[in-house]
């Protein structure tokens, strides 16, 4: 989470569903307007990152304490107990090890420290924690050994895991998009990256510095420190910018979509995905709920500029399953 610093205080607004308390207001149930935390109500505290899954949230302080709560029937909120959590709880088994980035997939978490050591908890049942198998989950976050190099990026999809090396390498790990590969790609060969249940370097970037990874519902993308967008997965709604129903390998998305500028950040929706370049803003994908932002619910099959964010300052971006939130400053 990027946004103003000197003595400006954060207030962190939740809303939506709440089936199992994860929006950490002491209830379950759902939430039409946003409401203030009263924990983060003008604290002084910034809060540095911020993440959802399938029923559970994360938040991240600059001081790098990780609070959680929602459902944690697998251990998911890293607690040490399955039971769900009502309000946003300190994960007091990392004290001493700052985190800088969560994830949260569907039914599990993965947590980046300031060391660059990768840690899981929660559902194991695809091999989405990246370390040794076991069907069981863990509700204690535990190291990811065989990532040997420091990572600076981490990412989550439905029940698959990715990260970023400091070296520009990007490992995958989890099952989850191994079904889809089977049905849309029938007798290729699936890649190692999408079959491994501990992390599993992805081809195709031998000669490329990747800077970080982002990850939709079975679709993957991972930017290079030159701007240059790859995306590889499930292409169901033509999120990939790819004529092909699913992409075994990591394919470019060519820079005359974005009118020949650099992507400086990218984010994933379910499956939809939206890119900030130097002076605008793009959306494509699945746009039922109209969550691309260009005033249709019509499915866009390649990077569209969002006119209404054309004339401010980007500097948030969030993507939901069905819709997408963004944070600008406006000249006055």
């Amino acid at each position: 989470m990027d946004g103003p610093r000197g003595n400006s205080r954060q207030t962190l607004f939740v809303w939506g569903a709440n089936s199992y308390g994860q929006l950490g207001l002491d209830h379950k149930q759902d939430v039409l307007l946003p409401q203030a935390l009263k924990e983060f109500a003008g604290s002084p505290k910034t809060l540095r990152n911020v993440a959802g899954g399938g029923g559970h949230s994360a938040v991240i302080t600059d001081a790098g304490e990780l609070f959680l709560c929602g459902q944690n029937k697998n251990g998911q909120l890293g607690l040490n107990h399955i039971e769900d959590v009502l309000h946003f709880t300190l994960c007091s088994s990392l004290a001493g090890f700052p985190v800088v980035q969560v994830a949260c997939g569907w039914d599990f978490t993965i947590i980046l420290t300031e060391s660059g050591h990768v840690l899981s908890c929660g559902s194991n049942s695809f091999g989405q924690l990246g370390v040794p198998y076991t069907p069981r989950g863990c509700s204690v976050p535990q190291k990811i050994e065989s990532l040997k190099d420091k990572v600076v990026n981490i990412a989550a999809g439905l029940r698959h895991a990715l990260v970023a090396t400091e070296n520009g390498s990007v490992f995958q790990w989890g099952t989850g998009m191994v079904s889809h590969a089977k049905r849309s790609c029938q007798g290729k060969m699936i890649p190692s990256f999408l079959r491994a249940k501990e992390p599993c370097k992805v081809t195709g970037f031998e000669n490329i510095q990747m800077k970080n990874v982002t990850s939709g519902s079975y679709h993957a993308a991972s930017l290079t420190a030159e701007g240059e967008l790859y995306v590889w997965g499930s292409n169901k709604h033509k999120q990939l910018v790819s004529k092909d129903d699913f992409l075994l390998n990591p394919q470019k998305i060519e820079p005359h979509y974005f009118l020949g500028e650099k992507v400086r950040r990218v984010w994933n929706g379910w499956t939809h995905m939206v890119a900030q370049t130097g002076r605008q803003c793009f959306s494509w994908g699945w746009n039922e709920h109209g969550m691309c932002g260009n005033g249709t619910e019509a499915n866009i099959c390649s990077p569209e500029p969002v006119s209404a964010l054309t004339s401010g300052k980007l500097f948030l971006i969030g993507c939901g399953a069905g819709h997408s939130m963004a944070c600008c400053y406006f000249s006055s």
